[in-house]
Formats: structure tokens, sequence, C-alpha cells
């Protein structure tokens, strides 16, 4: 028994120091990454690999995949965006783009002694200074779609009033999906394993139905899963692309909560079901930064419907959109939307998140896609637990659209969509998650293409990951006509 105790001591011992050295060598790799030393940081990294048990390193040969995915983020040198920027930026000069780059309007990171620029630069460009959309070649007009937006938000507010229920005017929907891996991307004769989104149940989403697909589905996840997917496998064929195709039907409702500060009450955060979503976790941390913006959001209020609201305003008031960096190369992303004061949907969505969980309002991902007539893309948006309503939907990014961006809308208007979307969401959404960082079913054998969220799929074969340089995605998507 002493014998065995010791054993037991030993290896806990020996596990503990594999450990500590797997972080001290990660933090070395991110130093010198952050300084823009790609290639030490990879040979740092490399160093160890075999010295190290078979989890130690599958956490190394991530970060060596990360410093893979930032390169495949930063595809443009200085002379290529300028090429880009000629075209698309109106009279702009030498002499103003090199401003530009001082001022810091674009993404860079200098990459093994060159200056390298985020791939959407130039479209970044006019999210985060609105004030040159005059300049812009050609000139963007979204009025209709603006007012659109409008119109069915005000619609769907209309009809919830008239019927009392918060779920009305229910569209049906036939969806395909398809998945293309690059031919040769995978030798011939090996089996590709695809994950693809699907609608998860949702009181907002319904009767989903597959109607065909590319080769049989052998697993579809339970239509409450956290995160739902259909699975699938094929055989690669030489200099033949794979690809997966999934059709399917499913009923969406528009949303809208009548929400009343004066009987709205705390949810219990004890309740098991609630716990893990007031909680930190994977991009939902409570910094010292995050403890100090809610203090000056929130102030000295208590009702948790009142302050869901502040700050939801506050994002869609303060913040702007930006194409964003990959998810999975980026450590803590509700900080970096934080700092940036910019980000994507999902950045804002988990800001959104951290902030109301920090008060203790429960608060959770839901994602997948947005596919209003003309603006179809992946999304994500949140949701939030306010008794005696239960989940209520809560889009921020849709907010940031109004309030920056819908600018041939007048200003009543705008502050209505802003305000339509905590509480209401309109038909157009495929919601396959409900949480974020969540493990696919069956497991992936190998790391994620995006660690955070699932909207675009995942693919792999028996030697690893397919990462997004290799496959693409598309969905298509078209309005039935109820019966």
């Amino acid at each position: 028994m002493k014998k065995r105790g010791f054993v037991a001591a030993l290896l806990l011992v020996v596990s503990i120091a594999a450990s500590s050295q797997t972080s001290s060598v990660i933090d070395r790799a991110s130093s010198l990454e952050e300084s823009g030393r790609f290639r030490e940081a990879a040979g740092v990294l490399q160093s160890v690999l075999a010295t190290i048990d078979s989890e130690q390193r599958k956490t190394i040969v991530f970060e060596l995949d990360r410093l893979r995915r930032i390169r495949l983020d930063y595809p443009l040198t200085r002379e290529m965006l300028f090429t880009q920027l000629k075209k698309s930026v109106k009279d702009i000069t030498p002499e103003e783009f090199e401003r530009w780059i001082r001022e810091g309007r674009f993404d860079a990171r200098t990459i093994d002694d060159t200056l390298r620029f985020l791939g959407v630069s130039r479209s970044n460009l006019f999210w985060r200074h609105p004030e040159l959309e005059a300049r812009r070649q050609p000139l963007k007009n979204e009025s209709v779609l603006e007012r659109r937006t409008w119109e069915t938000a005000a619609g769907i507010m209309e009809a919830s009033e008239a019927s009392a229920i918060p779920y009305v005017l229910p569209k049906r929907f036939t969806v395909k999906m398809i998945i293309t891996v690059d031919a040769d991307a995978v030798p011939a004769g090996k089996t590709v394993r695809a994950w693809l989104p699907v609608p998860r149940s949702y009181p907002h989403q319904k009767d989903f139905t597959i109607l065909s697909s590319s080769s049989p589905v052998m697993e579809l996840g339970a239509d409450t899963a956290s995160i739902r997917s259909a699975y699938m496998e094929q055989t690669t064929a030489a200099g033949q692309p794979t690809v997966f195709t999934l059709q399917y039907a499913y009923t969406s409702y528009g949303v809208f909560f009548r929400l009343d500060e004066n009987t709205v009450e705390r949810a219990r955060t004890s309740d098991p079901a609630l716990k893990p979503f007031t909680a930190e976790g994977p991009h939902v941390v409570f910094t010292d930064r995050i403890k100090q913006v809610s203090a000056r959001i929130v102030g000295p209020e208590t009702n948790p419907l009142k302050i869901a609201r502040l700050i939801h305003r506050w994002i869609s008031e303060n913040f702007l959109y930006s194409y964003a960096l990959e998810y999975s190369t980026i450590r803590n992303i509700s900080d970096y939307c934080l700092t940036k004061e910019y980000g994507d949907c999902g950045q804002h969505a988990l800001l959104f998140i951290t902030l109301c969980r920090y008060n203790g309002i429960p608060a959770r991902w839901q994602s997948g896609w947005y596919t209003f007539p003309g603006a179809k893309t992946i999304h994500d948006w949140t949701e939030v637990f306010l008794p005696p309503y239960g989940w209520i939907p809560a889009d921020p990014d849709m907010g940031v659209f109004a309030m920056r961006y819908y600018t041939s809308l007048p200003i009543e208007h705008r502050k209505m969509l802003r305000d339509f979307y905590f509480g209401g969401l309109e038909q157009y959404r495929i919601a396959a998650n409900s949480d974020h960082s969540q493990r696919l079913s069956p497991p992936k054998k190998f790391m994620r293409s995006d660690t955070v969220d699932f909207q675009r799929g995942e693919v792999e074969y028996d030697a690893g990951n397919i990462y997004f340089d290799q496959y693409s995605y598309s969905l298509k998507i078209e309005e039935e006509a109820l019966r």
C-alpha cells in the first residue's frame, strides 16, 4: 500500500512538472510571437514535443498550428494593401496611406521581419471609420435593406402585442448546406469526417426535418444539444473535391417579449441549470477592466432587466463593427473586444455575456446563421435569463448596426431597432448552438478549426484537422409557403 501510494505521488509530481514545463514553453513562445519572431516561437514549441506526454503534446501542437493560423490571417504586404485601397478609396495618396498605418487604422503585425496586414483590412477601414463612406468606390447604398429590417421588426412587435404571445408570424424554410474539401487536400482513399450545423430545438425554432444528404447522416445531435450537428463521412478520390451536402427544412418564428421592469425577478443563480451561465469560462473572464467598465455602466442599479438593457445599449452606442481574426487565435475575446472598442457579432456577444454574468444575470451564446434576404451571413447573438420570462434573445451586434450604420433610417427608427434586439428576433435565423466552446458529438479526434463557435462546419481525417484554408462552405435558403 505504501509503495503504491509513493508511486501515485511520484506520478502526480511528474505530471505537475510536465504541466509547468508546458506552460513555461507556451509563455516563452507567446512572448516571441507577440514580438513578431514567429520562427523562433515555433522552434521553442517544437523543442519539447519529444519530451512530453500525449495530452501535453496536443496543447503544444495546437500552439504550433495557432502560429500558422495567424500567418493565414495576415496575408497582405504593405504594397498589396495599398493596391487594394487605390481601387476602393477615392483619391487616396501614398502619404495618406502611410499616415493611416501610423495611426493604427489597420490590423498589422510584424511576422518574421515583415509587416503584414489582416486580409480584410480594406473592409475594416470602412467599418471602423464610417466617415470614409463618402469616398468608397463604388458607393454602397443599404437603404432598402435597412428599411426592410425595420419593417420586419415593427411587424413582429405589432403581431406579438396583438396576440399577447412572444412567438409570432412563423416561416418555413428549406436549407441546403454544402462543405467542399479541396481536391487532394486529403490523400485519395481516406475517410473524411464532417460535422454540419443544424437547427436545435428552441421555442422560436421547430419542426426540423432532414430532406436529403450526400451520404448517410451517421449521427444527428440531440435536438437540445448545446452544439447540434449532423455527422457524415465520405471517401476521397484523387484529383476530386470531397463534397458534403445536407438539405433540411425547419420552422422559425419572429420573437418579441414585452418586458416589464416591475415584474422581473432576479434569477436563482444557485439553480444547477443556470449556474454555468453566471460563471467565468473560456473568453468570459471577470478582469479588472470588466469590473471597472461594469461599474460605469451599471452604477447603483440592481434591477436585472434594467442592468441587461443598460449593457446592451452601451455596446450598441459605443462600439463599432469589424471583421475578426479567427477566434482560435485570440486568448480572451471579450477582453479583446473591450480593449479595441470594435468587434464582430461574436465578440460583441461575448462582451455582453461577460458583463451580464459579472452582474449575476445568466447569459449564454446563441449562434448559427443570419438569413435575412440580401444579408445572409454566419452570425452570433445571445440569450439572457430573466424570470418570469425565461430565456430571452439579445443581439448587441444588431444594436451596433442600428445605431452606428443604419444611417438612412430616422433616429427614432434606429432606437426602436436597437431596443427590438433586446427581447426580439426576426425569423431569419438558424440557431445551431446554445453555448460556446462546446464539444461536438461524436467528438473530434483533432483540434477544431473554430474552437469557440460552430457555423461553418468542421472536417478532419485520420492524420489531422482540415482547416479553413482547405475547404469552403455555402448555404442556400428558400422560404416555403406555409399551409
